[in-house]
């Protein structure tokens, strides 16, 4: 495993992405946005509660050896750094200040450690908007991520407006992402053109409502993109990802080298 410590850009900062599934980290050099050193990955814990996660994300960082700030995604919405949902991850969350909580549980040498903490897809966004797409910091972009559910970012400009929350849309019966994600995909062993279908479903009534100029799609799923997306018909552009799935740790290093705090 490669140290993030010793020789590296000037400008960087450290993001950590939590997921349903998996915690990801990096060191991320912000003139570029690409990873400095290698990228780590640890199972998230079961039951996915606030102080577990926080240890897990403890070791990550310890395994990297980095002391430093330390920007965070959570898979919830996020408003003055406290969770106010807990979507594919332990109810606890609801209520929990995510500043505090972290700030503490990776305390080096006693002292809190300086974080930020937004919501997953919100992270993904705004890293596509400043490192991915030359179009994505132009007019409405509606940037989602396809994984264990559907995280959604929306952007005027290269303006994030936070907590949009889209997969959690009632469709047709149920939240989007329990009828569209890519974890539905994998749990009904639909084929790729099925899964698009239901896709280009959400995405018109995505468009319906919001009218972006384009449709940014990450996630892990995104690098399969030529599989699904030509099956799309749906009134807009859509593109894959440009940074795949590495846009949330990219967006949390911006967030806490730039102090963001939602």
């Amino acid at each position: 495993m490669t140290s993030t410590a010793g020789k590296r850009p000037q400008n960087t900062a450290f993001g950590v992405d939590i997921g349903g599934s998996g915690i990801k980290g990096a060191l991320v050099d912000l003139d570029t946005g690409e990873f400095v050193g290698d990228r780590i990955r640890i199972d998230t814990p079961r039951p996915a509660t606030p102080e577990a996660v926080a240890d897990a994300v403890a070791g990550l960082l310890a395994e990297a050896g980095w002391s430093g700030p330390v920007g965070l995604t959570v898979p919830a919405v996020v408003r003055n750094q406290v969770a106010v949902t807990a979507a594919n991850i332990d109810p606890a969350w609801i209520g929990t200040d995510c500043r505090r909580l972290f700030g503490e549980r990776l305390a080096v040498d006693g002292s809190p450690r300086g974080v930020s903490v937004l919501n997953d897809a919100d992270a993904a966004g705004m890293a596509e908007a400043i490192y991915g797409d030359i179009d994505a910091d132009e007019g409405t972009v509606l940037f989602l991520t396809f994984g264990t559910g559907i995280g959604s970012a929306l952007l005027y400009n290269g303006t994030l407006f936070p907590n949009s929350e889209l997969g959690h849309l009632n469709f047709p019966a149920m939240d989007a992402e329990k009828w569209a994600s890519s974890a539905v995909r994998d749990r009904e062993d639909l084929t790729y053109r099925e899964w698009a279908r239901r896709v280009d479903r959400l995405l018109q009534e995505y468009v319906r409502i919001l009218n972006p100029a384009q449709i940014i799609v990450g996630g892990g799923i995104s690098k399969k993109h030529h599989k699904w997306v030509p099956e799309l018909t749906v009134d807009a552009e859509v593109v894959p990802a440009t940074l795949l799935n590495r846009a949330g740790i990219v967006g949390a290093a911006v967030a806490v080298h730039d102090d963001m705090r939602p």
